[in-house]
């Protein structure tokens, strides 16, 4: 396994490799946004129905050929975009989204996962409705301090043990995805991206605490009621099991092994933070790509943390929990494709009214000029189901002005609107926040028979969707 996690590491240095070094070349453009037809996106959509649909129909050669599906409809952008706009801006954009936005995201989740992942929960914990829901509240707390990664990932490994010997886990594993993995993480920008990025162009750090609680509050405890109600059913139609005797939990109190990893936790959140508030400015440039100093220092020192994770956690912590690379490797995949296929999508969003997109962007304001949060709550939150919601939370917070002073005081409602919809709806697909596949894949793994793309979009449309409603009539 050690093997494994240094052949992986190596191959994320050797990615990252280019930011240490001083290319030739200067500013380069990039593609217009404005003059991009909607056929660009055409790649995009054909990556996200090949993640929905051919693990159910071509499982055996999904299971093979996922990485391999990934580059090709990474490629079926770039190759037109190298034909149309030339070798340079293909090359720029390229290198943009893979130092600036793939390499980053990939060095976060895999140092969150590699140090969560040697975290476990000791003794016996049986899966009933009052435990299972007490661990999503916990997750659903943690989330907003700690980041939707951090706790999705220090939080799903001891659920699904508590819950190996129910019948019906999926909704478990789904209401976690909603809960810890994307609604829990809107109180703080340490939360999620989007509100990080909030942060730094002047949003103050406990202003969505403030104004974004009650609808959490209400997100939340709808969400652990209807939990409740629908695991209580289930477990009694399972006939309220009780955990197999297993001789080494017996002889363990309950409590935790690899603490130490907690440290390391706490350390990861805090290099992220000290990245945003720390500015060093370009250091490097890559073909025109600017490299800041901070990001440069905050991706080393997060896989520094996750390597001294790897050596001071026990081998059979890990073996106990069961911990393999496998989840992080398929998101390393599959999100390569789906970052590289989705950048025409990005710049036809970032053009507004000057792009393809002009008519969803103009439903924003009203005849009379005056922002229309509803739509602003509705657009960033459908638009993040699917797209970067980082990038998403931007588009529309520029929209609506750019002026964080101004919209928190008397767009105060619009900012919310933009807030909650970039991080509630992350929740209504798969792809719509990095650790929502990443808790699929951990469920899978160990034998959970996770709905498919659209399988769970049935539960997300079904549950998720009547409670955003509400929301906006209350709120928005």
């Amino acid at each position: 396994m050690s093997k494994n996690f240094f052949l992986f590491a190596s191959t994320l240095a050797v990615v990252a490799a280019p930011c240490l070094v001083l290319a030739s070349g200067g500013q380069h453009p990039s593609i217009p946004g404005p003059e991009l037809s909607a056929l660009w996106v055409i790649p995009f959509i054909c990556m996200l129905l090949s993640i929905a649909v051919m693990p159910l129909t071509l499982p055996h050669f999904w299971e093979h050929h996922f990485g391999k599906i990934s580059v090709f409809w990474g490629l079926a952008f770039l190759v037109p975009c190298l034909a149309i706009y030339g070798g340079h801006t293909t090359l720029y954009v390229f290198l943009h989204t893979i130092l600036l936005d793939y390499v980053p995201f990939l060095i976060l989740i895999f140092s969150l996962f590699a140090v969560a992942g040697g975290v476990r929960l000791t003794g016996s914990l049986a899966g009933s409705p009052l435990v299972n829901t007490g661990l999503l509240a916990v997750g659903t707390i943690l989330a907003s301090w700690m980041g939707t990664t951090g706790a999705a990932m220090l939080l799903i490994r001891p659920l699904l043990r508590a819950n190996a010997h129910r019948r019906y886990r999926v909704h478990s594993v789904v209401f976690f995805i909603f809960l810890v993995a994307n609604i829990g993480g809107s109180l703080t920008p340490l939360g999620d991206p989007p509100l990080f990025l909030g942060f730094l162009k002047g949003v103050s750090f406990f202003w969505t605490t403030t104004h974004l609680f009650l609808k959490t509050l209400f997100m939340a405890v709808a969400l652990l009621i209807l939990f409740f109600i629908l695991d209580s059913v289930l477990f009694a139609r399972e006939g309220k099991p009780v955990p197999p005797c297993d001789p080494r939990e017996k002889q363990e109190k309950l409590g935790l092994d690899g603490k130490i990893n907690l440290i390391f936790l706490l350390g990861i959140v805090v290099v992220v933070l000290a990245s945003g508030l720390i500015q060093t400015g370009e250091v490097v440039s890559v073909y025109g790509v600017g490299m800041e100093g901070q990001n440069i220092m905050r991706d080393l020192l997060l896989l520094g943390i996750a390597g001294l994770s790897w050596k001071f956690t026990e081998r059979r912590c890990r073996e106990l929990n069961g911990f393999s690379w496998a989840p992080i490797v398929e998101v390393a995949k599959l999100f390569l494709g789906i970052f590289i296929s989705m950048i025409p999508a990005i710049e036809i969003l970032r053009a507004g009214t000057r792009g393809a997109l002009a008519p969803l962007i103009r439903l924003v304001t009203s005849p009379d000029g005056q922002p229309v949060n509803a739509a602003y709550f509705w657009l960033t939150g459908a638009l993040s189901s699917f797209l970067d919601n980082a990038p998403t939370y931007l588009v529309f917070f520029n929209t609506a002005g750019g002026d964080a002073n101004v919209l928190m005081t008397g767009m105060a409602t619009t900012l919310a609107a933009i807030s909650a919809g970039a991080v509630f709806m992350g929740a209504n697909s798969y792809i719509g926040n990095a650790p929502n596949f990443m808790v699929r894949s951990i469920a899978e793994e160990q034998g959970v028979p996770m709905p498919s793309f659209f399988g769970y979009m049935v539960w997300s449309v079904g549950i998720l969707v009547p409670l955003f409603i509400v929301v906006t009539l209350v709120f928005f």
